[in-house]
């Protein structure tokens, strides 16, 4: 028996944040925070012994259908029975369902950006045995097969598998693509064509691996793994393609007042709503339920406001430049670089320009974005995800791209259903006219400890003013911010 604990502001906020929902269903995370310290912070980024504020406390959960193996890695790969059920409830199933899959397949920027690396680059496929990695529908092991692969192994964990199945043999390609049910980590080399014979030489038997794996800011689901280990067991080493081959996490301050301000009033009501039910339970029936409070505003500033928002931003609401704050190279990167962001790590540091409207300045080579007259909201996540040729040592030998695609979920390119994940602040940052603002920071991004497939996001920052058009290292500072550290769930 799997129990979903779901919370209604949680359900309504999903609902109404998130257009397009990549994987619904979320348990009800614990944590331990302390809503009167400087950083509200999910155990996830601190120790279970110690609260941000260095208090003692008991452990964050105790969780009897945890979201992760005893290893703390996705259950799919080392999980128990009771652990690969409560993933399957918990994520797999929502992709079992074709409504979800037509959602995924009505995005299309993504359906572009695979068809056209796919097919746009027929030649390196061509004769070529081929692994789909989630292959869902099966769509993109149909397009496999169309540009001449010799053998499709399409895998899917759900049900799924069999509507696959039936898409495959309408097409036409029955011959080509096997339809695979099961978790990839499961699947032995041997039984695949040309497994034993590499095997015996140390090598994979896989020459192209495809996947559409990517979740919100790009980590989110954790299905990264599943296809790192399967890279490490199928591809051939010097000559395998990966399918996306590289992918980038970017990271900006934004505007979005609207939305922010929206979250802070609901999670007002709900508090206010809550006053008025503790009284009336105190008058109507004799109990006090005021011992509750400050667990209930806990629970209710996680949902409301430490929570991030899947948005669809416009190009002018993105108030810096974006920095990258990763890189993966889908032939080379470690499961280590697929578990998040670690603070001091390359590219986890930020440090943002918000320039303030101001005519004669707002074309100053010092300040490469246009100046504006705005507010911080927060900070926004999204990534793009290349198809290019191997840029690592051992892959010279391999197959060269032609035909480079680049998928974006940036404001730039317009809707996806990725979106881009806001991280709202508690309060904004007024942008002065005539004055850059400097917002210096870190972020760290970290598995929730009770669910690997979802994510915890640390932001660090301080803001600085000085005037435009001087200098950020030798400017007069005309205003120095406290440091605001505010962790948040990617739910």
């Amino acid at each position: 028996k799997i129990e979903l604990d779901c919370h209604p502001g949680k359900l309504l906020l999903q609902f109404k944040y998130l257009k397009s929902v990549r994987s619904p269903f979320t348990f009800k995370h614990q944590s331990t925070m302390n809503s009167e310290s400087t950083s509200s912070a999910p155990a996830a980024l601190i120790p279970s012994s110690v609260t941000s504020n260095g208090s003692a406390v008991t452990a964050s959960s105790n969780v009897e259908y945890r979201n992760a193996s005893a290893t703390g890695e996705i259950p799919s790969y080392d999980g128990d029975d009771r652990a690969r059920a409560t993933d399957f409830a918990n994520y797999f199933c929502s992709y079992a369902q074709l409504y979800h899959q037509k959602q995924m397949l009505t995005d299309h920027k993504r359906m572009e950006a695979y068809y056209d690396a796919i097919m746009g680059n027929a030649d390196v496929f061509r004769d070529k045995v081929v692994m789909d990695v989630g292959t869902g529908s099966g769509i993109l092991a149909v397009w496999a097969a169309h540009a001449g692969a010799r053998r499709v192994y399409a895998v899917e964990y759900t049900d799924m598998a069999n509507h696959a199945r039936r898409l495959v043999e309408e097409n036409g390609v029955g011959h080509v693509v096997t339809v695979i049910q099961g978790a990839v980590e499961d699947i032995d080399p041997q039984s695949l064509e040309g497994g034993k014979e590499a095997m015996e030489c140390n090598d994979g038997c896989i020459d192209i691996i495809i996947s559409e794996w990517m979740g919100y800011f790009l980590l989110r689901e954790s299905m990264l793994d599943s296809l790192i280990r399967a890279r490490d067991k199928f591809l051939k080493k010097n000559t395998g393609l990966m399918f996306p081959s590289h992918t980038t996490m970017y990271f900006a301050p934004v505007m979005d007042e609207e939305e922010r301000k929206t979250s802070v009033k609901e999670y007002t009501s709900s508090m206010t709503d809550w006053n008025d039910f503790v009284e009336s339970t105190k008058t109507m029936y004799g109990v006090d339920m005021g011992a509750l409070d400050s667990a209930f505003q806990r629970e209710q500033k996680e949902y409301y406001l430490l929570s991030s928002r899947w948005c669809e931003l416009r190009m002018e609401q993105v108030l810096a430049e974006p920095c990258m704050v990763k890189y993966l190279d889908m032939c080379t990167c470690t499961l280590e670089e697929s578990r998040g962001i670690l603070r001091g790590a390359p590219g986890s540091s930020f440090d943002f320009d918000v320039v303030g409207e101001d005519d004669d300045t707002a074309s100053s080579s010092l300040n490469p974005m246009p100046a504006r007259h705005a507010v911080v909201s927060g900070f926004s996540g999204w990534f793009t995800a290349d198809f290019k040729s191997r840029t690592d040592a051992d892959g010279s030998m391999a197959p060269k791209i032609s035909h480079p695609t680049l998928l974006s979920t940036g404001p730039e390119n317009g809707y996806t259903h990725w979106g881009q994940q806001v991280f709202h602040l508690l309060s904004n940052i007024p942008v002065i006219r005539g004055q850059t603002t400097r917002i210096k920071g870190e972020l760290e991004l970290a598995r929730n400890k009770d669910n690997a497939r979802l994510y915890n996001c640390r932001v660090r920052f301080s803001t600085t003013r000085r005037r435009t058009g001087e200098p950020k290292a030798a400017g007069t500072v005309l205003m120095n911010g406290p440091v605001i550290e505010t962790v948040y769930q990617i739910p």
